[in-house]
């Protein structure tokens, strides 16, 4: 089984909700680390403009490239749910070695700001699905537009779209999301 996001950038308002929430269940301090992140996308211009937001998290690739960059095996995906995670005591830290952030085409892995912070990154909530819930940024987000589950289910309740306004689909990497894209811009 892998597990998915699905993210509705329709009804996305970038409220900041999931970063704030995200933060804070994993106190992620104040700083530069981010486990999910929102990117506005502006484009156009009157009467044509387009703002889109897209949220950022570790989309738990079928072939995360990030494993196999790792020159200690600090990162491993999970078999039962496809969930990509790291050994913090493993890693080198971002002084001595950043090839999984380098490697990365979204960014996942984050860094802190203390001295050779090591790796952090989005791990699904792992300790919320143990429970039966879903991650932090899905239950907290006002508009409902992220959810998360195996994909299989994702695919059949919400399509199979991997396009939204700034995303590109890493065909080889083939990461873990499925979308619902901005409406209004025809041009993704």
């Amino acid at each position: 089984m892998q597990l998915a996001f699905h993210f509705n950038q329709a009804r996305c308002t970038g409220c900041y909700t999931c970063v704030v929430a995200c933060k804070n269940w994993h106190d992620v301090p104040a700083g530069p680390a981010s486990w999910i992140r929102v990117i506005t996308i502006e484009r156009g211009r009157y009467p044509d403009p387009l703002v889109a937001h897209l949220t950022s998290p570790c989309y738990h690739c079928a072939e995360p490239i990030c494993v196999s960059v790792c020159p200690v095996n600090a990162l491993s995906k999970r078999k039962q749910d496809g969930i990509v995670i790291v050994d913090e005591e493993v890693c080198l830290g971002r002084d001595y070695c950043q090839s999984c952030l380098e490697a990365c085409p979204y960014d996942a892995p984050q860094f802190g700001a203390e001295a050779n912070a090591k790796m952090q990154k989005c791990d699904l909530c792992i300790e919320r699905w143990a429970e039966g819930k879903k991650p932090i940024c899905v239950s907290s987000c006002p508009t409902r537009a992220l959810d998360a589950g195996p994909i299989d289910e994702m695919m059949a309740k919400y399509g199979e779209s991997r396009e939204a306004v700034g995303f590109t689909f890493d065909e080889k990497l083939k990461p873990s999301a499925i979308f619902k894209a901005n409406p209004t811009d025809v041009s993704i």
